[in-house]
């Protein structure tokens, strides 16, 4: 029987205590590894996310293992959208293997069952466990966070035809070009600018255009200059990070495990209408991407804002710094500045190829290239 959940009355809506912190990843790890031992990196998930997310900081290596209908009984008094939190960071364990153990996904499946919540994605790492990436790909769509998605959702994105798909290009819309031109004009120093800057360095193509990405994934673009993040694919994966954990709907965790499959383990192909696999960019700097990362969750838990659905072009005009308050939007912790986290005019801020994208759009256009610091690594 699932452990109910608690009334108005007896729901603890305070954040986690250092006893029900040890629990929680006494819980992840009995889940993630139900008869083993979890691997490097998801040691060091756990253990950054967790602190990130709670300030405590607890060794994976240092305590025993919790069966999961227990951690679903010491979790009683918290709501489902917590009980579905603590479920998605088991999955992220699950999901950073290319194909996960069976025995991982039952576990997971028996906390889901005990706790009386569920998240989409459970099943898509149940079906990667399998083999069956196609049924993979056909869940991940079904159970995603824009899987309802309808022509209303995307009236923010500006765009003077209805998408049909959240995906979907907007390559010949003058009226929406001419928006994102105007970002040129904003006062130096906005956010409007800086996103204009941000294209011009990486010779990127603004919705409205031929050859431009969706206009609903170029609201990550903003993203990555108002919360302060570089364009290499570590960067996507952060970005993804706090943009999946501010959506306060539960299932804004898709997007988290979109770019884990895409830049992780490479088991999505393609995705976003644009994005392409390259594994390993998580592992490839373990105990440094896992401070990042769960920062990253973080800043986005503590601003609980769907950052894909903001209308940006109403804050563009404001300084990064006023934007970035009007969202409710920490800054980076110094461990996570430390480990590597760099913005977008940084050094390691932009990819080579970006950059040599970005060198050829000028010259095509008559202009010097100007990269407003962003160097590579």
């Amino acid at each position: 029987m699932p452990v109910p959940l608690p009334g108005a009355d007896r729901v603890d809506l305070r954040p986690p205590d250092r006893a029900e912190t040890v629990a929680i990843v006494r819980g992840l790890r009995g889940m993630i590894a139900p008869s083993g031992e979890p691997t490097e990196l998801q040691r060091l998930l756990i253990r950054a996310i967790s602190h990130s997310m709670t300030g405590f900081d607890v060794d994976p290596d240092a305590v025993t293992p919790l069966p999961p209908e227990e951690l679903a009984r010491k979790l009683e008094r918290r709501d489902a959208v917590f009980r579905t939190r603590i479920l998605q960071l088991a999955l992220i364990g699950e999901l950073v293997e290319p194909q996960p153990p069976a025995e991982v996904c039952s576990a997971i499946e028996t906390f889901a069952l005990a706790a009386g919540v569920d998240d989409g994605m459970r099943q898509v790492a149940r079906d990667l466990a399998d083999g069956a990436l196609g049924l993979a790909l056909h869940d991940f769509e079904r159970n995603g966070y824009t899987a309802d998605w309808s022509p209303d959702s995307c009236r923010q994105l500006h765009a003077t035809a209805a998408l049909a798909e959240p995906w979907d290009q907007a390559t010949h819309d003058p009226e929406l070009a001419a928006r994102w031109a105007e970002l040129a004009h904003c006062p130096p120093g906005s956010l409007g600018r800086g996103v204009h800057q941000f294209y011009e360095a990486r010779g990127f193509v603004t919705p409205g255009l031929p050859d431009s990405a969706p206009p609903y994934l170029a609201q990550h673009d903003w993203v990555h200059v108002v919360a302060d993040y570089g364009t290499t694919l570590e960067a996507e994966l952060e970005v993804f990070g706090l943009i999946a954990r501010g959506i306060p709907d539960p299932r804004g965790f898709s997007m988290l495990a979109m770019v884990l499959g895409l830049f992780e383990t490479g088991r999505i192909e393609r995705a976003a209408g644009l994005f392409e696999a390259d594994a390993g960019h998580l592992s490839r700097d373990r105990d440094g991407m896992a401070v990042r990362l769960g920062d990253a969750m973080r800043r986005g838990a503590v601003a609980g804002v769907d950052l894909l659905g903001v209308d940006w072009f109403g804050l563009s005009a404001l300084p990064v710094d006023d934007a970035r308050r009007e969202l409710g939007l920490p800054p980076k912790d110094g461990a996570a500045t430390a480990a590597g986290s760099v913005g977008p005019w940084d050094k390691g801020g932009i990819s080579p190829f970006q950059q040599r994208s970005g060198r050829a759009k000028a010259e095509a256009e008559g202009r010097p290239y100007l990269s407003y610091g962003a160097e590579l690594g």
